[in-house]
């Protein structure tokens, strides 16, 4: 199997593309109902997985990302993983202890974004889909089952047509939050870029209000200028999709993986704690130090000291009065004082 393809990544996206075609192929009931408005969507999807797939694997390959991969694997079926889950990946708590403004903005981006994906895709590949009778009902169909059907004027079609108006909602307020912490905070102020930090938030922005502008013209202006702004909609769409897995974005569909990291931590802090070997501080657990040191030499990186250990046995404060001792020449390494900010929380 492997030597039909002529790499891991070239492996991975025939599996993916297959496995999603077929998925059509039953959603659609045997591309009967593909919507063709969607097309380009589809397009900038299977891109958008292409990268993805690219970034992963690159990152994937990396020493220290095995490691991480292989014990995040081994330690995903520990009882508190739903707990975990639900914190990093439902709720954000590690962002609510950050300040409620911070967790307000990622709640509603990362939240809006989630339920419109959720939303969109099913749609773009036909996985669901919806009949209008003639007595006034809707049949929601999902891979071709029958699933429900629900009055055009009722309760439940309201929110069907406005979900993804309520997504775009979310995702306007959380992105001009951002903003504006970002042109007002002095410590973002002066580590953000442009293309890195502003961009995103423009693109997020421009798609929820184009989308908005959509529903706007459908209801108050009876279709006039939908068309063009369908296309400005869509392109706006697959370029952020092609966008997405090389930017700051990326963190969205790589998110689960902090699952991985929190179970290590934890895991292997209850096992055993490095101390530090100039403080005697516990800093980090025994496995997570053997395995930066593991992973240094792979590299052929030294970091063995005349001491007679390696650097990554110190505590961050250590380390850093042992770096200044280097460069300086002045054995700040002995001066027995822990830095002012050592315990700040950002």
């Amino acid at each position: 199997m492997n030597r039909a393809f002529a790499s891991r990544f070239a492996k991975s996206m025939f599996i993916t593309v297959s496995f999603l075609i077929i998925l059509v192929y039953i959603g659609t009931r045997m591309f009967t109902h593909i919507d063709l408005n969607l097309y380009g969507y589809m397009v900038g999807t299977f891109v958008f997985i292409g990268g993805v797939f690219y970034r992963f694997i690159a990152w994937g390959e990396r020493p220290p990302t095995k490691i991480f991969i292989k014990k995040g694997i081994k330690l995903l079926f520990r009882k508190s993983t739903p707990k975990t889950s639900v914190n990093h990946l439902g709720t954000y708590q590690f962002i609510w202890d950050r300040g409620i403004y911070r967790w307000t903005q990622h709640f509603l981006i990362g939240w809006g974004v989630i339920l419109s994906c959720l939303v969109t895709f099913p749609l773009v590949f036909g996985w669901m889909y919806f009949t209008m009778e003639e007595n006034g009902y809707y049949t929601v169909v999902a891979f071709g089952l029958d699933i429900m059907r629900v009055q055009v004027d009722g309760i439940l079609a309201f929110f069907f047509y406005n979900a993804l108006n309520f997504t775009a909602i979310m995702v306007i307020i959380g992105v001009c939050m951002a903003l504006y912490r970002r042109l007002k905070h002095m410590q973002a102020r002066a580590e953000q870029k442009f293309i890195y930090d502003f961009l995103p938030l423009y693109l997020l922005l421009f798609i929820s209000i184009t989308g908005l502008a959509l529903t706007f013209m459908n209801v108050f202006l009876h279709g006039q200028g939908h068309y063009v702004m369908s296309i400005i909609h869509q392109y706006s769409v697959i370029v952020t999709l092609i966008y997405l897995p090389f930017g700051k974005l990326a963190h969205i569909p790589f998110r689960p993986l902090s699952v991985f990291a929190r179970n290590y931590r934890e895991y292997y802090s209850k096992q055993s704690m490095k101390k530090c070997k100039n403080c005697s501080t516990e800093f980090v657990s025994t496995e997570q130090s053997q395995d930066v040191i593991h992973v240094l030499h792979t590299n052929a990186i030294d970091f063995d000291m005349k001491e007679g250990y390696n650097l990554a046995e110190l505590c961050p404060p250590c380390r850093r009065k042992f770096r200044i001792a280097r460069f300086s020449g002045i054995a700040t390494h002995e001066v027995n004082k822990k830095e002012a900010n050592q315990n700040a929380k950002g």
